[in-house]
């Protein structure tokens, strides 16, 4: 029901004032359908339910809102369509909305399959305008029960309500545009969050008062609670679904989604409350036209079957037919139901249309005779216009003959099992990293590009590069211009190591959107690792004047400059990375790695700084961090640094006991060529500081030992420098200590720190 009016025709004589409402009772149903459901009274705890789901059971969530879509959603648009097509009055009355705007939106939904840039301009008319919806609906509810509940509204008190009513959507607008979107297919204004506060507070405070004191006056004019009850919990209902959630916002880290908050549990409350009316109009008038034996239950049917008409077949046909991406039909179809939806709805239900003020407003079954009358002369003296073979057609299928009646059966059983296989579909395509139910959806239909993505993903966590980035490929191949298929594939190409053709797409994507951050720090990835460390600098350098947050980039910042020798500038990065770690831990979960690294980084450019009492509260700050972590590369690494620290400030015996951690750490880290450094460094060690030479010898044999597989350079160097210390020991002792490497190994990592001297 919308809170729409259009301007008629001024009549003959002036419009008397709005008739007293007979004594009787103000409900539709019953008290307790009429507050739970016509009026949102069970909006508070299913709203609860679905936050406190969606935190823990997102997947679960989101199966259960499709399956009540197919219940709900799907039967109260059909409500509106049965509303204006299911009689011939009906669809002449309203043409211009039944017929020209039906092929306009056909012509945009053509435009939306054949022009990418327009669908999320669709999409995102269909959930900015949604709420708005909502809100007449709650609006005009309202003045229903007023009237109904023997309060007329005054019209100082209709304006001040419907500003308040307004003001709420306004605030819940200013919500979905505060920030940058997180779906491509919805566009924001990204407005600053600084900018949106004030506004935010203002809307909801003039909700609030204006509201409140339109409701204040109702209550003094009421005869008794159900006079008041539906229209405060319909101000209530205003409430919890626009401006309780925004209140949460400012005053939490809460913030409101826009697509599945409009299209999710409001979408639900907004549906069963329209069906639970419009169920009651339907009978009401059918009952005034002497069919008494008008039921709910073949109209509920006929509206569960005909939304799933106006919703699943035809994302499935395209798909199928023209092999589009399933998703961008489904979506496509979905904002233009909803559209045509919000017009026609706008103009079939307005309070001053005396049919409709005479079934809604009038209490008993019976409507007043002269309002319900007064449509009467207009459509009997209306030219009937001439029967075409569609409408007769339409006609026999409308009509009680058996074959008629068993083909509107046949097409209702078959629209249901469609919904039911769309639901298994939509099941299985959601089920993340599940392989085989995932390939079940894609034997229904392989043209879905989310579907694919999936499939990507799930292929990555089994290292199956080469399938992963021929799901990609084939995903945007049905969507070539969604930036996140193609970041995506770019990183796929970059794990598989087709190092040449990521470049190439980042690229591309840099072209279209330079601002994408991301892209930037990968496509610096890239270039460094191309031989392009010029442009890896500029792409990071870009990321971080872009977004200032973005660590990843401080840390190869960092990593570039301390390789070019330029410590300082490379600290200040390494910095920036460990402050954004400690302000935002929760973005950079699972990267403690990095961390640690960061922490050893700018320990190390304090020593070049040769500021080592800072260089040493570094160190000492990432070893227990990487025991909890159990990260020993990251453990070992920190203690050989501030071994190293405290062997050139003096303090050997401190040297000596965390070399020889390291090498207790070693033990258990499985990189030889690491470990083989570690045992280098402490036999230089024991050799620069008079230990016996059998010792060290023992140390840099075994570091030979543990590059026998790896040669090179550094396999070179150290057999060179054991060759050395070889010769200064001797060849028998040399000897003595190859024939017993292991309790050689033993001694030397026991040598107590106070053996060591200055």
């Amino acid at each position: 029901m919308s809170a729409r009016k259009k301007k008629s025709a001024p009549p003959a004589t002036p419009a008397p004032p709005a008739p007293a409402v007979p004594a009787g009772s103000p409900w539709i149903y019953n008290p307790w359908l009429d507050l739970l459901v016509g009026c949102g009274a069970w909006s508070a705890p299913l709203l609860l339910l679905a936050f406190l789901a969606t935190q823990s059971h997102t997947q679960q969530w989101s199966l259960a809102f499709y399956f009540l879509a197919l219940l709900f959603n799907y039967p109260h648009f059909m409500a509106t369509v049965y509303r204006a097509y299911h009689t011939r009055e009906q669809f002449e009355k309203y043409r211009i909305f039944t017929v020209h705007v039906v092929l306009m939106l056909v012509l945009a939904g053509v435009l939306a399959h054949t022009l990418p840039a327009f669908l999320p301009w669709l999409f995102t008319l269909y959930i900015c305008w949604s709420p708005w919806h909502y809100t007449g609906q709650n609006y005009g509810l309202l003045m229903m029960f007023a009237r109904r509940g023997g309060i007329v509204p005054e019209a100082r008190e209709r304006r001040a309500l419907y500003a308040a009513f307004w003001a709420s959507y306004i605030l819940l607008m200013i919500s979905f545009h505060t920030g940058p979107s997180s779906d491509e297919m919805i566009l924001s204004l990204d407005i600053p969050a600084r900018w949106a506060i004030w506004p935010k507070f203002a809307c909801a405070a003039f909700f609030l008062l204006a509201g409140g004191w339109v409701i204040a006056r109702f209550l003094r004019r009421a005869a008794n609670w159900k006079a008041w009850s539906g229209p405060v919990a319909l101000f209530a209902s205003q409430f919890l679904w626009f401006v309780l959630p925004v209140g949460l916002e400012l005053t939490s880290s809460l913030h409101v989604p826009q697509a599945r908050y409009s299209s999710g549990i409001l979408a639900v409350l907004h549906s069963t409350q329209y069906i639970w009316i419009t169920s009651f109009y339907q009978r009401r008038e059918a009952r005034a036209a002497g069919h008494a034996d008008w039921r709910f239950a073949p109209y509920l049917g006929t509206l569960v079957a005909g939304g799933i008409a106006l919703f699943i077949p035809g994302p499935w046909i395209v798909s199928r037919l023209l092999h589009a991406d399933f998703g961008t039909s489904f979506l496509t179809f979905t904002a233009l139901v909803n559209i045509h939806h919000f017009i026609l709805d706008g103009a079939i239900w307005k309070l001053r249309d005396t049919k409709i003020s005479a079934l809604l407003i009038a209490r008993g079954e019976k409507p007043d005779p002269a309002s319900a009358a007064c449509d009467a002369p207009a459509l009997a003296a209306a030219p009937a216009p001439a029967r075409n073979r569609l409408l007769h057609a339409f006609s026999w299928l409308a009509g009680s003959s058996t074959p008629a009646r068993a083909l509107r059966v046949s097409a209702a059983l078959l629209l249901c099992a469609w919904g039911l296989m769309d639901q298994a579909r939509y099941y299985w395509a959601t089920r993340e990293g599940e392989m085989p139910d995932l390939r079940r959806a894609a034997s229904l239909d392989p043209y879905d590009s989310s579907l694919l993505a999936r499939i990507a993903r799930a292929e990555e966590h089994q290292s199956n590069t080469a399938a992963a980035v021929d799901a990609l490929q084939r995903a945007l191949a049905l969507r070539p211009a969604s930036p996140g298929l193609q970041s995506a594939l770019a990183r796929a190409l970059l794990t598989a190591g087709r190092y040449r053709e990521a470049d190439a797409l980042y690229r591309k994507v840099l072209a279209r959107e330079p601002r994408d951050v991301d892209a930037l720090v990968n496509a610096g990835l890239l270039a460094q690792r191309l031989g392009r460390p010029g442009d890896a600098m500029d792409d990071w350098n870009r990321a971080v004047d872009l977004d200032p947050s973005q660590g990843s980039a401080h840390l190869y910042l960092g990593d570039a400059l301390s390789e070019r020798g330029e410590e300082q500038a490379a600290a200040r990065h390494y910095r920036i990375y460990l402050q954004l770690l400690t302000e935002h831990p929760e973005r950079f979960a699972g990267q403690t790695h990095q961390e640690l690294g960061a922490i050893i980084k700018v320990a190390d450019a304090y020593v070049h700084s040769r500021e080592p009492g800072a260089a040493e509260l570094g160190y000492a700050a990432a070893v227990p961090l990487a025991e909890k972590d159990h990260d020993v590369a990251m453990e070992s690494l920190a203690l050989m640094h501030h071994a190293i620290l405290e062997e050139d400030q003096g303090r050997l015996a401190q040297a000596a006991q965390l070399f020889q951690r390291a090498l207790a750490v070693d033990a258990v880290y499985n990189d030889p060529p690491s470990v083989a450094a570690d045992w280098v460094e402490y036999g230089q060690f024991l050799l620069r500081h008079n230990q016996s030479p059998r010792f060290a010898f023992a140390c840099i044999l075994h570091a030979e030992e543990l590059l026998q597989a790896k040669p090179g350079r550094e396999r070179d160097a150290v057999v060179k420098l054991r060759s050395q210390v070889e010769a200064a020991l001797g060849t028998a002792p040399a000897a003595a200590v190859r024939r017993d490497l292991a309790s050689a190994l033993r001694q030397a990592t026991a040598i107590p720190p106070s053996a060591f001297t200055k």
